[in-house]
């Protein structure tokens, strides 16, 4: 028997060591939903933020407004971008195709959580209309917003979900009011008409195409030319970009939509860093999304700091007080990396019916062997203690027990940034 044989997994598909926001394509998250193993922790996780939204699905959401911020905290390591990353494919329901084969997020869970009433409250979240946004702050960021970086990504990624422009929110906004009065759609037929070229393919270069959009604007509004060109030569200028305004906008389109809308962010808390208008930022932006939308709004961050560490030096140091902050993320998680070797046995080693009874008779014929070998002196912390039955032997295969302990307390001196376990 050769050592693909021994393996149900095939040794050489493809496993992202660091998991990344932006990467979604089919092949990555069939095998990211596929391969999440769900240990008692995460289990655990998994039940206090559903126990937390599924009032936001219902009628009761009302009473949600102050409650809709959750902060996942973790070290490297930890797991916490491929988890909101997870929570992302889930409440969206994801549909993943894989050699032929489509299915949606919710069913790679109904193998992996046996509790029939958790199932049923994922499954209430899963299939109210939700979108999803998740992305990486800082590669989404411009590094001159400074203040405004936060409240300026948290619209740009809205606007690009929801079909404006993205890069500049005073075009974005030029759209919406369009569509607001019924006139979007007659806009970009006579620019299309004009320039033979879409709308979205030239907006970005909107300052070499101000005579035509002027043109278009004039044909679908019915005003002066000359009036259309002032006011897209004003554009920039009125554009009332504040958090209020923004939440607005979003409440506008759940209207419109009769969705739930997820902002999911990952690495907020290294992105602020020890900025306080940044994080009270993030506070009033979390604060007027939940009573503005009404609990139909979430924002979901990830930290290495838990919250109270987050701004405790802040509080300190700048004399702001937080409370409201720590009062809207009142869902908190707090991932480990303790569970290590339960995920690289479930994820990397689970072993073929048939390699299971031939590793059996390595055990019973070179147990003591192995045993001896891998023996450490009695000073030896237990980490690295060897197998000490034959189940532990089959399970752990290639690997003693451990070894992956080891691996990741050498690897934590060889650079700040270990992948995550479950990534």
């Amino acid at each position: 028997m050769n050592i693909e044989q021994i393996f149900e997994k095939r040794l050489d598909r493809n496993i992202n060591g660091v998991v990344k926001a932006e990467q979604t394509d089919d092949a990555s998250a069939w095998i990211e939903l596929d391969e999440y193993v769900i240990t008692r922790e995460l289990e655990g996780h998994l039940r206090h933020f559903f126990e937390s939204y599924v009032p936001a699905t219902g009628p009761e959401r009302i009473r949600m407004e102050n409650k809709i911020g959750v902060w996942v905290s973790g070290f490297f390591g930890s797991g916490k971008s491929h988890f909101i990353k997870i929570l992302s494919y889930l409440l969206s329901n994801r549909k993943v195709s894989h050699n032929g084969t489509e299915r949606h997020a919710y069913t790679f869970f109904e193998d992996k959580i046996k509790d029939a009433l958790f199932l049923a409250d994922i499954n209430k979240a899963v299939h109210h209309p939700t979108e999803v946004i998740l992305f990486n702050i800082d590669s989404r960021a411009n590094v001159d917003d400074k203040e405004d970086a936060i409240l300026k990504v948290f619209l740009k990624v809205f606007n690009e979900r929801v079909g404006y422009c993205a890069d500049f929110p005073h075009i974005a906004h030029l759209e919406r009011e369009l569509a607001k009065r019924g006139q979007y759609e007659a806009f970009k037929t006579a620019f299309s008409t004009i320039t033979e070229s879409s709308w979205e393919k030239e907006r970005d270069s909107y300052y070499f195409i101000s005579d035509e959009m002027a043109e278009a604007l004039s044909q679908a509004t019915g005003q002066s030319v000359d009036a259309s060109r002032q006011w897209v030569e004003q554009l920039d200028k009125n554009f009332p970009l504040d958090i209020n305004n923004f939440c607005q906008w979003v409440k506008e389109w759940l209207d419109e939509n009769g969705k739930n809308i997820l902002f999911m962010v990952d690495e907020v808390g290294q992105f602020i860093g020890k900025n306080t208008q940044m994080m009270l930022k993030l506070q009033t932006i979390t604060e007027n999304l939940g009573v503005i939308c009404g609990g139909r709004a979430w924002v979901i961050v990830t930290s290495q700091a838990d919250i109270n560490a987050a701004i405790g030096g802040m509080s300190s140091r700048d004399g702001q007080d937080f409370s409201k902050i720590q009062g809207r993320f009142s869902t908190r998680l707090q991932l480990s990396s303790s569970n290590t070797s339960e995920v690289i046995q479930k994820r990397l080693l689970v072993k073929t019916d048939a390699a299971k009874p031939a590793l059996a008779k390595v055990w019973l014929e070179k147990g003591d062997i192995l045993r001896n070998q891998l023996a450490f002196d009695p000073t030896t912390t237990a980490s690295l203690r060897t197998y000490t039955c034959e189940e532990e032997f089959i399970d752990n295969y290639r690997l003693s027990r451990g070894t992956t302990r080891f691996c990741r307390r050498f690897l934590s001196l060889s650079g700040p940034k270990v992948p995550p376990v479950n990534s």
